[in-house]
Order: structure tokens, then sequence, then C-alpha cells
């Protein structure tokens, strides 16, 4: 059966805001009563609109009343009915680590990284809006969602917080997520702006790009996410970019954010990000966390900066004015912000799972020993504590799931980031699945110990992790606790092997050719075991692509030494601790890729990878065929996909452009889910940023003429189809 279908996931907007800076949009009515109540505010009201404390660091008889402890809150003005900001962490869903809300749960999504991995921006909506309305239903109008940075090392600590490698798939996916998150009625931002790719140092490194290469890279994420989910707020980075903070830096925050893309939302410092009241001046409108910075510029100094004439009266008029046309167009000022009602947390949970078997990866399937049949009879699970649960990223984005964390220890980097499992056991979900089976468990502490129940089962399914949190980066792609030699002692004793990865980031695999398949399950959230269990035993055919490369060794990588890694105290090294140190001293990367992150810089220097951005393999098989391609003003790519096995499945189709002397670029994909037999049509319009050069003496975007080669592929080293087109010449604003 054939039908035709339009599926093509790119960009259909010209290239960028092209009439943003010569014909400014007319005022709306949140413009308008933005005005008006700015002009009835005193000076005292409007600096208080500028800086907000972390609550639980606020002694109880001074917090607001009413308020819900979370990562912070602005103070409103009753008379102008002007509400408070309520701003929990997020991403993954409602952030309340015991320093915040002791006995608090909410529904945790798998890591932003998993999402990504599943190539669906629907489901990233869907998400978005449970855990934006799980914000609301618990009293927050505001939420520090939307993690778009790219990832530039696989090493970096908060990798598993972000959308991937590729500027397209990155800023779709959390475009998505923040709109799913404002249609619950509430805030969402988008962060951590711009070039925040490390831990190491955070505070006090900076690194060193080209415009072209940030604006073809890292911002086009930032824009894309900001077109596609229109966020109300911009959380600024830590980081320096080419020597000056983020949150003070002009070119950021003025010149590209407001000027070229026209954004009118307000920018919120990062908790700890701000160092000067003049930052106002630069395009800041908010201090977060005041207690956490160096002194509170944004309150207690900023009427000495303006009677002293550093920072004019203007800019406290500007930025509050920023922030009210916020509350107004998202209509905080309409509802009571107060928890209310009880969650529907069994509806929400299903959400997670849905998106957690979308996120998951096949990686190798040697002689189809996945999924699990009835001939499997004696099934050990090894190590990872899968009798009990799933592992959780950490940091200020880690979710205490509903049922809590069955297990919890200390983790390198901030005080919180805790390593903790929740309460999704992958044994229990297995044996509620094959209730025929003798489904047993060994903890793989001891490898010969596990090895023996290995050879004794007739499928070994171990479980390696690399944990991963705020505040540390790793110094390698090493399993944790001697995982790589587990699953090699687990191999040699069982050629049907299954190793299951639960990690935040690309991993190394010492024992790949040893094993039969390979799962990456990332942190897979809420109900993570039942999600693991139904790829496992074919209930959910893998439908993940990989987001990030996975490289076969950090040799291959822009950096092989994690930038900042000499500049840590020497006592520091064994223990990875790079994030936060207060004696890490100041130190400057620049990156040797360029724009071309990930994919792009093993492209340009002919490195294969262990496994590459985009693969992801399936319980069935799909054949391409019937390309054809338009050039012009637009690229066009048109071809179709057929479902040629024996199951229903979801492919993942991706379309790469190259240019003579460049590194291909991914310009868009289909998600076609077909039976067996059948057929559909996928069409992929390339937004021209992605062909383009920008060009930042003449501030501008510019594809040449030419004659650009298509690839059809499986992954971006993976041309299944193609093709080329003669493109004309076009040039565009930012």
């Amino acid at each position: 059966m054939r039908h035709r279908l339009l599926l093509g996931i790119a960009l259909l907007a010209p290239i960028g805001p092209a009439t943003a800076q010569q014909h400014p949009p007319a005022p709306s009515d949140a413009d308008r009563r933005a005005e008006a109540t700015v002009r009835q505010m005193t000076q005292a009201e409007k600096i208080a609109l500028l800086h907000g404390p972390v609550v639980a660091m606020v002694p109880l008889a001074k917090r607001l009343p009413g308020i819900t402890v979370g990562a912070g809150y602005v103070v409103g003005i009753p008379r102008l009915g002007i509400p408070a900001l309520v701003e929990t962490d997020a991403s993954m869903g409602v952030a309340n680590s015991e320093f915040l809300r002791k006995g608090d749960v909410a529904t945790a999504m798998p890591s932003t990284l998993g999402q990504a991995a599943s190539w669906d921006p629907e489901m990233s909506r869907r998400g978005g809006a449970m855990i934006g309305a799980e914000a609301r239903d618990k009293g927050f109008n505001v939420m520090l969602a939307g993690g778009v940075n790219l990832v530039r090392d696989p090493r970096a600590g908060r990798n598993f917080e972000y959308a991937g490698e590729d500027p397209l798939l990155a800023g779709t996916i959390a475009g998505a997520q923040i709109a799913g998150v404002q249609s619950s009625g509430i805030v969402s931002t988008v962060k951590h702006f711009a070039v925040n790719d490390l831990e190491t140092g955070r505070n006090v490194h900076s690194v060193a790009i080209d415009e072209a290469a940030m604006r073809e890279s890292d911002l086009l994420a930032f824009q894309i996410a900001i077109e596609k989910g229109d966020p109300g707020s911009v959380m600024c980075a830590y980081n320096k970019v080419n020597g000056v903070h983020a949150c003070e830096n002009r070119f950021l925050l003025t010149d590209v954010l407001r000027r070229d893309w026209g954004f009118r939302g307000f920018v919120m410092s990062d908790w700890g990000a701000v160092h000067s009241s003049e930052a106002i001046v630069a395009g800041l409108d908010q201090q977060s966390g005041e207690q956490l910075d160096g002194k509170r510029w944004f309150s207690d100094l900023m009427p000495a900066a303006i009677a002293e004439g550093r920072v004019p009266a203007s800019a406290i008029d500007v930025a509050a004015r920023r922030i009210v046309r916020t509350i107004y167009t998202h209509g905080l000022d309409k509802r009571p912000n107060e928890a209310r009602g009880t969650i529907d947390y069994d509806a929400h949970a299903l959400v997670s799972q849905q998106a957690a078997e979308a996120s998951m990866v096949l990686l190798r399937n040697e002689g189809d020993v996945l999924p699990l049949v009835a001939t499997a009879r004696r099934i050990v699970l090894i190590g990872g504590h899968a009798d009990v649960g799933v592992l959780a990223g950490g940091g200020s984005s880690q979710v205490r799931p509903v049922g809590g964390f069955v297990l919890e220890e200390k983790g390198d980097g901030l005080g919180f980031s805790k390593r903790s499992y929740v309460a999704s056991s992958p044994l229990s979900a297995l044996r509620a699945a094959l209730p025929g089976a003798d489904v047993t468990y060994v903890d793989g502490r001891d490898p010969a110990v596990a090895a023996a129940a290995a050879k004794a089962a007739d499928v070994a399914i171990v479980f390696g992790e690399k944990w991963a949190g705020e505040g540390a980066d790793q110094p390698n792609l090493s399993l944790d606790r001697n995982g790589d030699a587990l699953i090699a002692a687990v191999a040699a004793a069982n050629p049907r092997t299954v190793a299951v990865l639960e990690v935040g980031n690309a991993v190394a695999m010492p024992w790949r050719d040893q094993v039969a398949a390979i799962l990456v399950a990332w942190f897979p959230g809420q109900r993570g075991g039942a999600a693991i269990a139904r790829v496992l035993t074919g209930a959910v055919n893998p439908s993940g692509h990989l987001p990030v490369t996975f490289p076969a060794a950090t040799t291959q990588l822009p950096h092989p030494v994690l930038p900042g890694a000499n500049a840590i105290p020497a006592d520091a090294a064994s223990r990875a601790v790079y994030g936060l140190l207060s004696d890490t001293k100041p130190f400057a990367y620049s990156f040797p890729e360029g724009s071309d992150v990930g994919y792009r810089w093993f492209d340009r220097t002919g490195a294969a990878p262990l496994y590459a951005f985009g693969h992801g393999l399936s319980y069935t098989r799909f054949r391409y065929s019937d390309l054809r391609v338009a050039g012009g003003e637009r690229l066009t790519a048109t071809f179709t996909v057929t479902n040629i096995g024996t199951r229903a499945g979801v492919d993942v189709p991706q379309v790469y452009v190259r240019r003579s002397g460049k590194a291909k670029r991914l310009v868009g994909w289909g998600r076609p889910a077909l039976a067996p037999g059948e057929s559909r049509v996928v069409t992929v319009t390339a937004d021209p940023r992605l062909l383009a050069d920008f060009d930042g003496a003449r501030r501008r975007w510019t594809v040449p003429k030419g004659r650009y080669a298509i690839e059809v592929a499986t992954s971006a080293t993976a041309p299944v189809l193609t093709g080329s087109v003669v493109m004309n010449a076009v040039t565009r604003r930012p």
C-alpha cells in the first residue's frame, strides 16, 4: 500500500527576521499596557522587578507569603496588578531537590538529550506541556526550561540537559518544548545564552569564537529555538564570550538578540552570573539568585549606580517594561499564582514513558538477538541497580520523581548533584512482560560472578552507566565503576549479551564487537524501567537516532584534552570536580572546529566515529527511493520511504547538504510511521541559513551560487540516495 504524505521537518521561514530592523512591529496591547503601567511606577518599584533571591536562602520570616519554594522569585507590585514571578528549575520536569522542597515529587521526563534522540518535536511539545502544567499547578509561573546549548564536547557535564550537537535539531526540539511549557499558561526561558558548553571553571573561563562561526552554530540553535518556541525570557550564561561575561555582553544581548532577532521578552541572569550594575546597559534585565553573586548589583547597588550616572534611569524603565510586557503577553496577571488542584501523575507518567520509548537508540543488533522472544527462557540482568531503578542526571535540573528515589549516592559536582535512581525497576518490568521466563538479577560488583551467571543464561543483559551532573565535567568517556570490564567479562561468557547504557553523554565502547546488541537508554525518567522492558521485548519498536556523535576516542575531538584541565587545583583532578571550585584559575580556549560542531568536525577531518550522529536501528527495515531535488531560491528534496520488513516502525530519514570545500550540514528530516509494506513520500525544504555563510562584516547570511550535493541518509555517514542541485545566490539580513 502506498500513500503520498509530506512529512519533512525543516524551517520554512526566510533567512531570519529580515524586517525586524527595517520595520519594527506595531505596538501590541501588551506593549501599550506595559508602557502605561511602568509610567505609574516609582523607581523603587521598577528596581524591585529587576532582581530576586533564591527562596530557600531567605529566612522564613522574610519570605514573600504564599510563594512556592523553587529556584527564585521576583516580587510583584500588587497596587498595579503585577504578580510575583515564581520560578522553578526545569528541562526534565519541575525540579524539587530536598534543599528546595522536602518531600515534594514531580513527573520526571527523560533527559533532554534523550528527548532529542526521538527527533520528534511533537513529543517534546507534549512533554513541555505536561511539565508546564505541573509547574503551574504547584504555584509557579516561570519555568527555567529550554536548554539549547550545543554539545561540543562529549565530556561536558550538562550535555544531558541539552538537545544535541546540531543547531537545527537542537533548536527544533528545544523550541517545541518551550512552546509546550508556555501552552500551560506560564513563561519559559531559553538557556544558557551563549556558547556555554563546559562546567570546568564556568564562572571564570572565556571562549574565543568569531562571529561567523558563532552565528552558524550556537547562535543559530538559539535563534531557531526562539522562532519555534517564542520564549518569554532568555537566560544568559556564566562564562565569558570573547572576554566579556555573557550576562553583560552587549553583542549577544543587544546586537544579536534584540536588534537582529527582534526578541521582545526579558533577559534574566543565571544564578550567580552577574558582575556589575552596568550589565543592565548591555541588555540584562534581571539579576536572578542574587545571594549567589558577589554583590546585589540590581537591587541594593542600583540606586547609587543611577545617581552616579553609571546607569541611566532610562535603562531601568526599559528593563521594567520588558518584564511587565512579558507578564501581560503570557497572561500571568490574569491567573492566580497559587498551588491548585490535584495532579494526574498517572497520565503524566505515561507521557514520560512514551518519550522514553521514543528516545531509545538501538545501536547494534547482531543475529537479531532483540527483541527478546519466547525461546529466551533464562535471562539474567546484571549491574546498574536494575533490580530497583534507573539512573538520573544530577544538578539544578534534577526532578525528585513520583515514588521518590529508591537510591541516592554522593556525586561529583554541586552539593545537591547526587547520583540518584528513579524507582522504576527494569527487572520487575521484564518479569511482568515475560511471565514464562526465568528473569534473575546479579549486581555485577564481581565480574567473575557476573560472568558465571551470564554463562548459565540464554541471554545476558548488562547495564552500563555513566552518571553526569551540573558542576562537573568528565575526565574520559569510560563507563563508571569499571563498567567496561564488566561488560567485556559478561560478553566473553555469553555471546548473546545485550548492553543497555544509562548515560548522559556519548561513551566509549571497547567491548562493542563482543556484544550482540547495544541499546542506549539515556537517563529514561519516571517509567524508565518499563520503557526499557518494552523496547527489549519488542512491545515498542525502537525508533531513536543519535543526536550526538559517539567518538571512537578522545583523540578525535577538537580538544583531546578537556579545556581548563590544567587550570584546576592538582588535588581536584582525580575527583573530576572541575566546575565550581573557587580556586580554579581563569582560562580561555577557542574552538578549532568553529561552526563545524560534532558530525561536521568528523566530516571535515575524515575521522571515523564509533557511532555516527543520526544512527539508529529498528526491528524492521526501510528502503529509500525516487529522490527528486529542486533548487534555485529554495532547496527541496522529495523521496519515498518504504517499510520492507514485517513489523510496523518509525523511521528517521535525514537530508544532508554539502557545498564544495565545506562540511556537510543537516537540513531536515522526516519521521514516517509505517506499517509493513507501506510507503510514504517525505519532502524536506531547507532553511537557507543551513546552506549559507554568515558575513560578519556585512551582517548578512549569504548562500553562494553553485552546485550543492544532496544526501538522503540513515546517519551522517550513511548516505542512501544522492543528488545535486544548483542554487541561486541569496543574501539576507540576520
